[in-house]
């Protein structure tokens, strides 16, 4: 059976703040689609495993929002932080509308084996399994319910120390997983569309 991608669930320090950095930047219709906030249950000590790539036009209007650069690589890429310190990614296209500053095209999660781990999740969510910029298959497309997203696994040597401040959910029996490497998730009961008109805050009071 096919499982449906939810949205992110962000740990954050203030979940409202870090919701309204996200909402200025990827506009609010697609950050209720695609992220939500809880307070978190411990400090961020190391860099997330999991994060967004996003295309934008310029960096500038996300750096008035409050992101800060972390890294550049031009002319192509800026990593940058968000307003609590979440790594992401900004590929630079200028044809990329301004309003709003950034549009979200793909998911991001670190592994030490990308191929295995890739493979595990497209059977999981019907998703077509390709080559990454390598020639390794690591970079799903269509998976259910991120059908605009590619999601990208990341090859890293970092081992793993804390739990992920950035989860993704998935949509069917409830309860709390993990998959085979590690990575929890949280399992939430199918919503109707209008049960998914609620706050952008998940938890934030």
């Amino acid at each position: 059976m096919t499982v449906t991608m939810g949205p992110l669930m962000v740990d954050a320090v203030e979940p409202r703040a870090v919701a309204e950095f996200w909402a200025a930047a990827l506009g609010e219709p697609a950050q209720r689609a695609l992220l939500s906030f809880r307070p978190q249950t411990r400090v961020k000590t190391v860099k997330n495993r999991v994060h967004l790539d996003v295309y934008v036009g310029r960096v500038e209007p996300l750096l008035d929002l409050g992101a800060r650069v972390l890294a550049d690589f031009p002319p192509e890429r800026v990593t940058l932080a968000d307003v609590e310190g979440n790594e992401f990614c900004a590929f630079l296209d200028p044809g990329q509308d301004e309003k709003p500053p950034a549009r979200a095209f793909a998911v991001c999660t670190d592994s030490d084996r990308p191929e295995e781990l890739a493979a595990w999740w497209a059977d999981q969510v019907g998703a077509q399994l390709r080559n990454g910029p390598d020639g390794t298959p690591r970079w799903l497309y269509g998976s259910a319910g991120w059908e605009d997203l590619v999601w990208k696994f990341v090859r890293v040597n970092d081992e793993r120390v804390v739990p992920n401040r950035w989860q993704w959910t998935v949509r069917t029996n409830p309860g709390m997983l993990v998959d085979p490497q590690g990575n929890d998730f949280s399992v939430t009961p199918p919503t109707c569309p209008a049960d998914e008109a609620g706050p952008s805050t998940s938890g934030a009071g």
